[in-house]
């Protein structure tokens, strides 16, 4: 399996239960600016960024950036 640059790899059912733990926002698949998969949340006042290593979510608010 070739790896990806996307958090595509995560299966469905975690998807669609994983949350921002800072908000509680969704969290949506997406690129970060050196092309490293992460996922973004869609809180509207405070967006942050949690990268996926090796496929996994590391969901730490010490490990998020701000998309702001």
């Amino acid at each position: 399996m070739s790896e990806e640059n996307t958090a595509v790899g995560i299966e469905p059912w975690l998807r669609e239960i994983l949350r921002c733990p800072v908000t509680g926002a969704t969290l949506v698949d997406a690129v970060g600016p050196e092309g490293q998969p992460e996922l973004h949340s869609t809180d509207a006042e405070n967006p942050l960024a949690y990268p996926v290593r090796d496929g996994i979510p590391v969901l730490l608010a010490d490990e998020a950036r701000s998309l702001r």
